[in-house]
């Protein structure tokens, strides 16, 4: 889903005098979304914690510096590339908490294979070489398209751009409904995420 896309942000900043457009696309490998998960959190077994993340995630970005608020943007990712790390709760219990997460009951990865966020709109300001922006647009997760603001921290060197930032979802949203695990742990339906895309310049 989606550390989720971040790198929108790219389509918000100006670029060198004289440009009317920049293109950037994702770099899969050094962009991530996740989700962390306290021990009352999402496909909690016997209370421990989990982090979730997703890799594999493109996209591109088309930034308009003259006009900010005409740039575009469409990051993707892979629901099967939604992984439990493994971080904090024991080996045996990882593949328990995967298959439930690909499950129908959660991602139904079987079904709806992509996780997509498109921009509708983009504002913000810059302040000391960093911009502070919120990216508005529609996720879809499960075939559900629901819309979501994300906030943006960005930076940028000559030919790349680094985003990160956070935000709360909620799994109900999608059609998702907060599951407990043999009636005693009961999930919560706001999930934490957190979110750093990198973006390159398309040449």
């Amino acid at each position: 889903m989606s550390r989720f896309a971040v790198v929108l942000a790219a389509a918000l900043i100006p670029g060198p005098a004289g440009a009317s457009e920049r293109a950037y696309v994702v770099d899969s490998d050094q962009s991530v979304f996740r989700i962390l998960v306290g021990r009352s959190g999402l496909f909690s077994f016997a209370g421990h914690s989990h982090e979730v993340a997703a890799t594999g995630i493109s996209g591109r970005i088309i930034a308009n510096p003259e006009e900010i608020g005409r740039s575009t943007v469409v990051v993707r990712f892979p629901s099967a590339e939604l992984r439990v790390s493994g971080k904090g709760e024991p080996a045996a219990d990882v593949p328990k908490v995967q298959a439930r997460l690909e499950g129908p009951d959660v991602l139904d990865v079987a079904r709806y294979a992509e996780i997509t966020f498109r921009s509708t709109s983009v504002e913000g300001r810059e302040a000391g070489g960093v911009w502070n922006l919120r990216v508005a647009g529609e996720l879809s997760v499960r075939g559900v398209v629901r819309p979501l603001s994300l906030p943006l921290r960005v930076a940028l060197t000559a030919d790349a751009i680094e985003a990160s930032g956070q935000v709360v979802l909620k799994q109900s949203d999608f059609g998702i409904q907060p599951v407990s695990v043999a009636g005693v742990v009961k999930v919560k339906d706001e999930l934490g995420c957190d979110y750093k895309i990198v973006g390159r310049l398309e040449h």
